[in-house]
């Protein structure tokens, strides 16, 4: 059934794993029509799916023909690294569903990162992906396979660690997490300090010592620090006009809001641009020389703004889903950037280049944020892993 579903979410732009978890994704948009096509060889999956969606009435749901079977149907050696990275990756999901054995770690990340290796990609891009998504406790000559296999890949992965993350910063250096319950620390804290805040979206740092967090509900909570008239005058504004996105950089706040709408609060003022079609989803901002801030939306466009220019500029980059995150940072190769959106595509942005790097981790991406050595961070509900380009 996972198979299928991932299947489906792929098609739709969504990241789910299970039925339920796709209809929360499907129902919250508007009606459309859902195509269960030959993305999976299970005839009782395809029809029980059917059902569960058909049952709702949001969707229209059309069950096409399988396509012919393969004349072999075994399935891989669910042990073996090299073979589950080239093999059929639907035939793999399945096998590993009924598996009892977990492989040397091989069958929990493939079921944690199944939606991104059941699309079409080559061994090396499937072995990375396998290779982020291993528990800690995996079996090394796994994880050594996995390394060699990957290395035809755009990434290398530095590291990757069990990790929930609502939200990640980078503050003088040094990477900050906060986690579903409310907790924030630097990365390499011995545990999250707790915070005011119930459920964090977003952490921002006016300075090293204060760190800002915007809780579910849109508003303002310091962490450490002492209080500003800056981020006292943004704390009140957000108590009536709740926020969406936050970032900070060079003595001012900025905050999106629920209208498509950037606000900069500044010593020398409140500057403000109407940037989206929709919400403001994400922020973030950096001083390379000057003060920009780059805005992704609901309309799944990435913006770039100067606080106080009137200048319009076309879109940095657009996909036809939501932004969930955006980060830069300068680096000695130059300024980076990475953005998020809900299909769970992660894209870095190289300085001079006309394409960016792409990653899939398979969960639903929560955060990213770029070092300023020039690394890539990605966090899920489950992971936090850390890529560096070749």
């Amino acid at each position: 059934m996972r198979g299928t579903v991932w299947a489906v979410a792929n098609q739709l732009g969504v990241v789910a794993s299970t039925p339920d978890g796709l209809l929360s994704a499907l129902l919250s948009g508007a009606p459309r029509t859902v195509r269960l096509a030959t993305a999976h060889k299970d005839p009782g999956a395809i029809a029980e799916l059917a059902s569960l969606l058909k049952g709702f009435g949001h969707l229209r749901v059309v069950v096409e023909p399988p396509a012919e079977e393969p004349e072999d149907r075994r399935p891989p050696d669910l042990a073996d690294p090299e073979a589950v990275c080239t093999a059929d990756p639907v035939r793999v999901t399945s096998a590993y569903e009924a598996a009892a054995d977990d492989h040397g770690g091989l069958r929990t990340a493939w079921l944690r990162a199944g939606q991104s290796l059941i699309r079409d990609q080559g061994p090396a891009r499937r072995a990375l992906v396998l290779l982020a998504a291993l528990p800690s406790e995996a079996d090394p000559e796994v994880r050594r396979a996995l390394a060699r296999l990957s290395e035809g890949a755009p990434w290398v992965l530095e590291w990757s660690r069990p990790c929930p993350v609502a939200a990640l910063a980078v503050v003088a250096g040094a990477l900050v997490v906060a986690d579903p319950s409310g907790g924030v620390g630097a990365l390499d804290e011995d545990a999250p300090r707790p915070s005011t805040a119930a459920r964090i979206k977003a952490v921002a740092a006016p300075d090293d010592d204060t760190w800002l967090l915007l809780d579910e509900r849109g508003r303002l909570h310091r962490h450490g620090g002492a209080q500003t008239p800056l981020t006292k005058a943004v704390a009140a504004t957000l108590e009536s006009h709740p926020g969406t996105a936050l970032a900070a950089a060079a003595d001012t706040v900025l905050v999106g809001d629920r209208m498509g709408s950037v606000h900069a609060f500044g010593f020398d003022g409140l500057h403000q641009a109407a940037l989206h079609s929709g919400r403001v989803t994400a922020l973030s901002a950096a001083v390379a020389p000057s003060l920009t801030v780059h805005s992704g939306g609901s309309d799944g466009v990435v913006h770039a703004w100067s606080p106080g220019s009137d200048a319009h500029r076309p879109p940095v980059t657009e996909r036809p889903y939501p932004v969930v995150a955006v980060h830069t940072s300068p680096t000695p190769a130059g300024s980076l950037l990475a953005v998020a959106w809900a299909d769970g595509l992660v894209r870095l942005h190289l300085p001079g280049a006309r394409r960016a790097l792409p990653f899939r981790p398979g969960p639903a991406v929560r955060a990213v944020a770029v070092t300023p050595d020039g690394a890539l961070c990605v966090g899920t509900g489950e992971t936090l892993v850390c890529l560096r380009p070749r």
